[in-house]
């Protein structure tokens, strides 16, 4: 009986260990890939905020937002994030604050400031573009996220494209960065399973 316990633990760590092995590896392959092409908006996750100011990771993804639009790849950017614990300010009104002072048109930011997790952002996304009859979306977050960012947009029926960008001071950091796609090995596995109860429903 122990011997068939052991037996069984065993078999499920090395299921579990060859999960995360893929996962990281498509993590590692996905975070290399800008697929920025026209879309009906740009879609830029949030990060922290400090005082009404974005911080070194938020302004990373906020100017790449910039430099895609400038582009005229989509003729909306929508901004997420909450109000983080112990703040008093969305970090999507932070975002839209500081596309607006960097001469993007007001009607051209939407901020979405519902959610403080990457699928909750996602899905409120989602629902206000449905409702405008729009879908095709260019992500624009930190390498690491990118993989689970896909993976989000398919949960919520979203045509995603993912655009990764190139000067967060997370990925200037090779020591903290291995730290974010370690991490985000651990979470593809969860995104795996609502993508797919998602699409069984």
């Amino acid at each position: 009986m122990i011997r068939r316990v052991r037996h069984g633990l065993g078999l499920l760590l090395l299921v579990a260990a060859i999960i995360y092995t893929v996962g990281l590896v498509l993590v590692l392959v996905v975070s290399q890939q800008d697929q920025r092409e026209s879309v009906d908006a740009i879609i830029v996750l949030g990060a922290a905020q400090y005082n009404g100011r974005p911080s070194p990771v938020l302004r990373a993804r906020l100017d790449h937002a910039l430099e895609l639009y400038s582009e005229g790849l989509a003729p909306l950017i929508v901004v997420t994030g909450g109000v983080g614990r112990g703040d008093t300010t969305s970090e999507a009104s932070v975002a839209r604050r500081y596309l607006v002072a960097h001469e993007v048109p007001d009607a051209a930011v939407i901020a979405q400031p519902q959610g403080r997790s990457t699928m909750a952002s996602m899905t409120a996304v989602a629902e206000w573009l449905r409702g405008r009859g729009l879908r095709r979306v260019l992500l624009v977050s930190d390498p690491f996220h990118m993989f689970r960012l896909r993976l989000e947009a398919r949960r919520t029926a979203l045509e995603a494209y993912t655009s990764p960008t190139e000067s967060s001071p997370i990925s200037a950091n090779p020591g903290l960065e291995l730290r974010y796609l370690f991490a985000e090995g651990f979470k593809i596995p969860v995104a795996w399973v609502r993508t797919a109860v998602s699409s069984e429903q």
